[in-house]
């Protein structure tokens, strides 16, 4: 007997009769060949991503004096705007100098340490941005010049003003990147 000749054009020729188009397949893999678990047909990523970088010191100091220079400004502009120091503020500004130095230079105890020390010069920057920013109203002149063209005068004034709170603000600085660091790693 001769099998009977499908119409012409059929996108279905090649099937095999009884018209089990999945007669193939293994039992149990409802997608054919593919590999489980991995998607669009299996095998390797076509890529790996690349690790972040971390234990690298030189990269996480960096993060730090970059993140010190940022949380001076912030915490100075704040402070300049409303005339009361926040605790909370210099905590802020060494917990992200600890973090992002830790971050990228990872759990070495000099890191932690260095972080502490960026910390308690940004909030020391910072107190002294905030001076300025106060003065310029009282000395009709910028605020970037009175920090750059007269910082001599203004560190001077800075510390005969400087009470306990003043240096309490340095010390949250530092514990907050210490707290920082330990997040990080």
């Amino acid at each position: 007997m001769s099998q009977p000749v499908p119409p012409p054009n059929q996108p279905y020729d090649a099937q095999p009769q009884g018209g089990n188009p999945f007669a193939g397949q293994q039992p149990g893999a409802p997608f054919g060949g593919q590999q489980p678990g991995a998607p669009f047909g299996g095998g390797p990523a076509p890529f790996t991503p690349a690790p972040p970088a971390r234990n690298n010191i030189a990269l996480g100091l960096g993060a730090g004096v970059v993140a010190a220079v940022v949380g001076a400004l912030v915490y100075g502009l704040i402070l300049g705007n409303t005339d009361y120091q926040i605790g909370y503020l210099a905590v802020g500004v060494g917990f992200l100098v600890g973090f992002a130095a830790s971050k990228l230079g990872g759990a070495n105890p000099a890191v932690t340490v260095v972080s502490a020390l960026l910390s308690i010069g940004a909030v020391y920057i910072g107190q002294l941005v905030g001076v300025s920013i106060a003065l310029s109203d009282v000395a009709h002149e910028s605020a970037t010049s009175i920090f750059f063209d007269h910082f001599g005068i203004l560190t001077d004034a800075y510390s005969e003003g400087a009470g306990f709170k003043d240096y309490l603000f340095l010390a949250l600085g530092a514990v907050g990147a210490v707290a920082g660091a330990k997040k990080a790693a």
